[in-house]
């Protein structure tokens, strides 16, 4: 891995200093430094990504489709120096590290295809005497410079379900990493750079929040699509008249009813997947397991026993399946939530140990419904579970919350999952499964405080561009 790297502004690498130190997360070892970009090359980018609007939206479809083609290949040659590189800056496990390379492919080469399909519909304009003659259609076209900012958890494919979709649509973009986590980013970067995109097309730039103001506040950015936290909000009222979406996490629930539909065993394995996978920094980890009372003793007792069986420690190696969560004062916080959570009177079947930001795995009954743990997205390796008794009842307690990105039902009745369709009040019901479940090209994004509108590329892409009408007279 290289020890220098540039930021990415208006198409062309530049290694204007190597102030942003980048750390191991497992060892704590500084291995790379990489270019900060300050308030005057994020001017530049604007400016760039402003003036190549039209460049950009005359860049033919099929050329977008090329572009993106391209970097599917890149990225397949450099798979295993991807996953190293986000096991490293990331700290996650090797495997989960793998899984999100294949997830950066597979979402390019759904924009690839994308590209070429971005179509209008024709409009019956004759609907009385008076509209005789006249003939309607609508095509799409690119909005125009969007700005994006993207979270540490996911450095590839968060940054791929942005980037990917923009050029698609014809899009420039000036692209803020996660300064934990910059280093995939600039690998794409990196691709992009031998493709034949327009002067401006793309600017790829670690840089400070403060700096960053500027891809909220600036009104020749048309759309700012931001992932994370729930500051996102204080950003969407800062940015006056451009399209905003947001994506700001949850404390996802999984309902595990009287007849699951699936083998018990099944279900613990899916359960420890989508609660302790990546470590939970998932927005759509399951936090809140939900069990019909009939099961609970035997679910508990299976899954128990699964999670104490589950490794932490380095994710370089193939058999860790907790690696480290971001930094140190993320573990403390999670570890601060679940002492709190059992002073307040919940049970810790499973109490992972802490050391430095290496946190086991963590599972507690009984979690006071106003305990941090259960009310805020913990992102961390720890789940609360408890008994119902009435499905209704399960469902009003997955809604009691100020989140609603994703919740998972496990059920053999047809009138329940689709009661749980109808009635939770999320962006998404995952039936059969955990909520941690996401295939790249479906609706993904959330209500309540979890935030606004949607990405999966097709959708993202309708985000990035707009209606054009055309009337014809004969």
């Amino acid at each position: 891995m290289k020890k220098r790297w540039p930021y990415y502004l208006a198409n062309r690498p530049v290694q204007a200093n190597a102030a942003l130190e980048v750390f191991d997360k497992f060892s704590g070892e500084r291995v790379a430094r990489t270019a900060f970009a300050d308030a005057d090359a994020i001017e530049a980018a604007i400016a760039a990504a402003h003036a190549a609007r039209e460049p950009m939206a005359a860049f033919p479809p099929d050329a977008r489709r090329d572009v993106l083609e391209h970097c599917v290949a890149r990225f397949q040659a450099r798979s295993e120096e991807l996953a190293l590189v986000l096991c490293i800056e990331a700290g996650k496990p090797i495997r989960d590290a793998r899984g999100e390379v294949t997830r950066l492919i597979d979402t390019f080469r759904i924009a690839a295809g994308e590209a070429t399909r971005i179509g209008g519909e024709v409009l019956e304009l004759q609907l009385s005497p008076r509209t005789r003659g006249y003939r309607g259609m609508t095509k799409r076209v690119p909005i125009g410079a969007c700005s994006f900012i993207t979270p540490f958890n996911f450095p590839l494919n968060l940054v791929a379900h942005k980037v990917a979709p923009a050029i698609a649509a014809g899009c420039p973009f000036v692209l803020k990493p996660a300064a934990k986590t910059p280093l995939g980013a600039l690998i794409i970067g990196e691709v992009l750079a031998e493709t034949d995109l327009p002067a401006g097309a793309f600017s790829i730039m670690p840089c400070s929040n403060q700096d960053a103001s500027a891809l909220v506040e600036d009104e020749r950015i048309a759309l700012l699509s931001f992932t994370g936290g729930l500051v996102g909000w204080d950003m969407k009222a800062r940015a006056g008249r451009k399209k905003v979406t947001l994506e700001l996490g949850g404390n996802a629930a999984c309902i595990i009813d009287a007849d699951p539909g699936r083998p018990l065993d099944e279900v613990v394995e899916r359960l420890v997947f989508g609660a302790y996978y990546q470590s939970g920094q998932s927005c759509i980890s399951v936090q809140r397991i939900l069990v019909h009372r009939d099961l609970h003793d035997a679910l508990v007792k299976k899954l128990v026993a699964a999670v104490k069986k589950l490794k932490a420690g380095d994710p370089r190696e193939e058999t860790t399946f907790i690696g480290p969560v971001i930094d140190e004062a993320s573990a403390k916080r999670i570890d601060g939530w679940i002492a709190d959570a059992i002073r307040g009177g919940a049970k810790a079947l499973v109490r992972g140990k802490r050391t430095g930001n290496l946190l086991g795995a963590s599972l507690l009954r009984d979690v006071p419904r106003d305990a941090d743990l259960y009310c805020k997205e913990a992102f961390g390796p720890v789940a609360c579970i408890e008994a119902f008794d009435d499905f209704d009842e399960a469902i009003a307690r997955a809604n009691d919350s100020d989140f609603g990105l994703q919740a998972g039902v496990f059920t053999a009745r047809i009138e329940h999952a689709m009661r749980a369709w109808d009635r939770l009040e999320v962006g998404g019901v995952v039936v059969g499964d955990v909520p941690s479940f996401r295939v790249d090209n479906m609706p993904y994004g959330g209500i309540k405080h979890s935030g606004l509108g949607r990405e999966g590329v097709r959708h993202a892409i309708e985000d990035m561009t707009e209606p054009r009408l055309l009337v014809l007279r004969d």
